[in-house]
């Protein structure tokens, strides 16, 4: 997609210079670097100056589009050059000519900039703010407001102006300061002296809340976030502390607070929502950021990074985010004639949008956790007849209906492409349940992203296939694993045996939110470890074993190195007791993921010589070995491939390794591998998994392209 980096910097560019100024500022480096973001996401970038030729540079970069094509999109950063409402500026002209952007409405920014109308807005949506008085004129009367006050101007952000005032003489002095500096009225607040919180949040319909952040300001000076603290000329640290320690009601409180605040204002895309909690434990919003800051010192971008977004992918993902609100997903972007595979596929996949979400419905519906044998029973059965009613055959070579199932074209899968996922939700049974819903940017349900979203992508792409009548002539297989929660240990061999026999391999694992193509995986041993002594009672002063464990355990976490590619890690630790006595048996799970075997079996030993052979009587037993899928030149070029396939619908792809062991370990070295190439998703594996609506049309279109492209 085209975007279009919009900002005010320092421009004169307009027809005249005169009213109120803007004096926030962005640097050069800072739109480098996001501009760099978009353009790692795959997108073609440019930055304009938000003034008075603005439309013009918009025009020519990106034209008016034909019906059917998706226009570029504004990457809104503009603060406005001088004037009213000044945030509002920039949109409100891109409204005008018909250009998409991201961020908020002319209305939502005019109310986030006016602090005034905002707790106005607050205090009739019941939410918490401070009490408050406007200042008119120099020769105001003191409000009826408790000492400490804090002033601010009605109309500026980034701190400007703000002063604490601890009597009427500081108070009159800071006041006079705005009215004489900004030219505007005075806000005056009860000053909360308490911990300073910043909410963000991302997305729409409704957005989700990020982890709150703290403000910490040390002892050095007052605690407030000044304009100063905010571009690093105050001389002092303010430390971002994510997510802020609250307990987990005072947290989901202060994230509710922030998506109400949000909606109360009308914002879109993102906002920030800034708070303090009082002695008392109460919260209160203190302003809404319309326009959160991206700088690297910003409590937004590191909340960003608590749920997994560096910077590149959170500049993308607001790029996402604003194209869901206005498109939806992606609609063809070429004609669907007889002559034009490529314009028919994308026809028949992108009008199958609904009948896509009905087939994840459905399949989110089917109970099919590990440990459920007649569960996968069934959905075994529901795939197996799609496939059959496609034309396709089963391959009982590698079929035994219990831990793998596969079945092939008409041309056979030897030498073609073999695409694998798994039939199995890698879920205990004590994990609750999530029915399918959907949202404007996310599908949720239970193993929707895991399993669900990458078995409809196989199904959608072999339809439209079959839609241009090649599938019958196509080399494909589709090998379905049913215990990949137990590490696909009984199904290993028939899966290592058809990607023996096969061209390229295509593993339908998830994508994370950078839309990546995996080429290496770590591989994971797993070992039952077992700690066991004698029952004691409280207060003796023989050691315990969960004591000598929790000494033991420093050691094994430090078995974990990046320069060796590998991490040691104990997890699912679980005590044994008597009543009345201490815990006397210790059960867990050791995890070793590596690149190298060596570096495994090297932890290993350094583990078994951790624990000794003096104190209580241990066991560590093996449980499963994954192999690590080892970078070849074949799976690079594979890689570029897809690639080139993606290049068609403007998809990101971009090449990764991964930490995660996966199935695609099994397949000899000398066959080409993908892995990562279901749809994106995000929290897997919990009661919250998700995958982006727009992303499973992306990746059912990269399939099909590919598919229908090999020989």
């Amino acid at each position: 997609m085209k975007v279009a980096v919009v900002y005010n910097r320092d421009s004169r560019n307009v027809i005249n210079l005169f009213g109120t100024p803007n004096r926030e500022k962005i640097g050069l480096a800072a739109i480098k670097r996001i501009t760099d973001g978009l353009k790692a996401g795959g997108h073609q970038v440019t930055s304009l100056e938000a003034d008075k030729d603005l439309i013009d540079r918009l025009e020519e970069f990106m034209p008016r589009v034909v019906k059917g094509e998706r226009p570029g999109l504004v990457l809104n950063l503009s603060y406005g050059i001088q004037g009213q409402a000044r945030y509002t500026h920039v949109p409100s002209i891109l409204e005008m000519v018909g250009i998409p952007y991201v961020g908020s409405g002319p209305l939502a920014h005019s109310i986030a900039l006016d602090k005034v109308v905002t707790k106005m807005i607050l205090v009739q949506h019941g939410l918490p703010t401070p009490g408050f008085a406007v200042l008119e004129s120099p020769e105001f009367e003191v409000p009826d407001l408790e000492y400490p006050l804090i002033v601010k101007p009605k109309n500026e952000a980034v701190s400007f102006g703000i002063k604490v005032c601890h009597d009427e003489a500081e108070l009159r002095e800071a006041s006079q300061v705005i009215f004489d500096k900004f030219g505007q009225e005075v806000l005056v607040e009860r000053f909360i002296e308490g911990r300073e919180v910043n909410v963000g949040l991302l997305g729409n319909g409704p957005p989700q809340t990020l982890p709150p952040v703290e403000l910490v300001f040390g002892s050095d000076g007052p605690t407030v976030y000044s304009y100063e603290d905010k571009t690093g000329r105050s001389g002092r640290k303010i430390e971002l502390r994510c997510p802020a320690p609250l307990d987990e009601a005072m947290t989901e409180r202060a994230q509710s607070i922030a998506l109400k605040a949000f909606q109360a204002v009308g914002c879109a895309d993102c906002a920030r929502v800034d708070m303090r909690i009082d002695e008392q434990g109460e919260l209160s919003i203190l302003e809404i950021n319309s326009l959160p800051s991206l700088g690297p010192r910003g409590s937004y971008v590191r909340a960003a990074e608590e749920i997994g977004l560096d910077f590149a992918g959170l500049v993308n993902r607001l790029v996402e985010v604003a194209a869901a609100r206005y498109f939806g997903t992606p609609k063809p972007t070429v004609s669907a004639s007889s002559d034009d595979p490529q314009g028919a596929l994308s026809a028949f996949v992108t009008s199958r949008r609904d009948r896509i979400e009905r087939r994840l419905k459905h399949w989110v519906s089917l109970p099919s956790r590990t440990g459920d044998p007649v569960g996968l029973q069934l959905a075994g059965q529901d795939l197996g007849k799609t496939l059959v009613d496609l034309g396709l055959r089963e391959v009982p070579e590698f079929s035994d209906g219990r831990s793998a199932l596969m079945w092939e074209s008409r041309a056979g899968f030897r030498d073609g492409t073999l695409m694998v996922s798994h039939l199995d939700v890698p879920l205990g049974e004590t994990s609750p349940f999530q029915a399918f819903r959907r949202e404007p940017e996310w599908l949720f349900g239970e193993g929707i992203g895991t399993s669900r979203a990458p078995l409809v992508s196989i199904e959608f792409a072999l339809r439209a296939l079959r839609h241009l009548r090649v599938l019958a002539k196509r080399k494909v297989g589709v090998l379905v694993v049913l215990d990949e929660g137990r590490d696909a240990q009984d199904s290993a061999p028939r899966v290592r045996d058809a990607m023996a026999s096969a061209g390229r391999v295509l593993v339908l694992r998830p994508s994370g939110t950078g839309n990546q193509v995996i080429t290496g995986r770590r591989g994971q041993r797993k070992f039952r470890l077992v700690v066991e002594g004698e029952p004691v009672w409280p207060g003796r002063a023989k050691r315990q074993p969960l004591v000598w464990f929790a000494e033991k355990l420093r050691e094994i976490d430090a078995l974990t190195s990046k320069s060796a590619r590998r991490s040691v890690s104990v997890s699912e630790l679980r005590t044994e007791a008597f009543p009345m006595l201490l815990p006397h048996r210790l059960t867990g799970s050791l995890l070793v993921t590596y690149a190298d075997p060596d570096r495994a079996n090297e932890a290993e030993a350094a583990v078994r010589k951790i624990l000794g052979k003096k104190g209580p009587k241990w066991t560590l037993a093996p449980i499963s070995d994954r192999p690590p899928l080892a970078r070849t030149k074949r799976g690079r070029e594979l890689a570029r491939e897809l690639g080139a396939a993606a290049s068609a619908w403007d998809i990101p792809l971009n090449e990764e390794d991964s930490s995660w062991p996966s199935v695609a370990g099994l397949a000899p070295e000398s066959v080409p591998v993908a892995c990562g190439l279901g749809p994106v998703s995000r929290d897997l594996y919990t009661p919250h998994e998700a995958v982006q609506r727009l992303s499973v049309i992306q990746r059912t279109l990269l399939l099909a392209q590919f598919l229908l492209q090999s020989s």
